[in-house]
């Protein structure tokens, strides 16, 4: 059974080995927002955080199409995830008026297809960023991928 963790980054939590580089994908997310502050489309916010993240030598992969593997066919459902950090750290972009619960069982979602535990759901449409950013895990019992090929962890 699936155990699903939403909190704001402020939390520590002892069983994240993520903390690090969730708090220096946090600060590049936070110099964006400084810098070009709410207000513009998710793309614009999603090129510049990758500017920055190339800047602070984090790797990443942006834009990663994600097929859903069903009875043996891959089916080509469209989803994509916004940057891959480090093949360990999901990031989903938003820039809306406010986060629904919608888009964070689209994070879910993504967790559970990927087999990655731990995301950021980062919305820039707020006045000041760490209002707007949501750390979600989602930690098995038993380490499985959902029907995701091609990606290591």
């Amino acid at each position: 059974m699936d155990a699903v963790n939403i909190k704001t980054p402020q939390r520590r939590d002892a069983e994240a080995p993520n903390d690090t580089l969730t708090e220096r994908v946090i600060g590049a997310a936070i110099e964006v927002h400084r810098v070009l502050g709410p207000g513009l489309l998710e793309s614009a916010y999603e090129q510049c955080l990758c500017h920055e993240l190339s800047l602070r030598g984090i790797h990443f992969t942006r834009q990663i199409t994600l097929p859903i593997h069903y009875k043996g066919k891959e089916i080509n459902a469209a989803y994509r995830l916004d940057i891959l950090v480090e093949n360990s750290l999901l990031l989903e972009l938003k820039s809306i008026e406010k986060v629904q619960e919608i888009h964070k069982a689209q994070v879910l979602t993504y967790l559970r297809l990927t087999g990655v535990e731990t995301a950021l759901l980062i919305n820039f449409m707020v006045p000041v960023l760490k209002d707007g950013i949501k750390r979600i895990s989602l930690r098995r019992s038993a380490p499985q991928r959902l029907g995701v090929e091609g990606f290591s962890s």
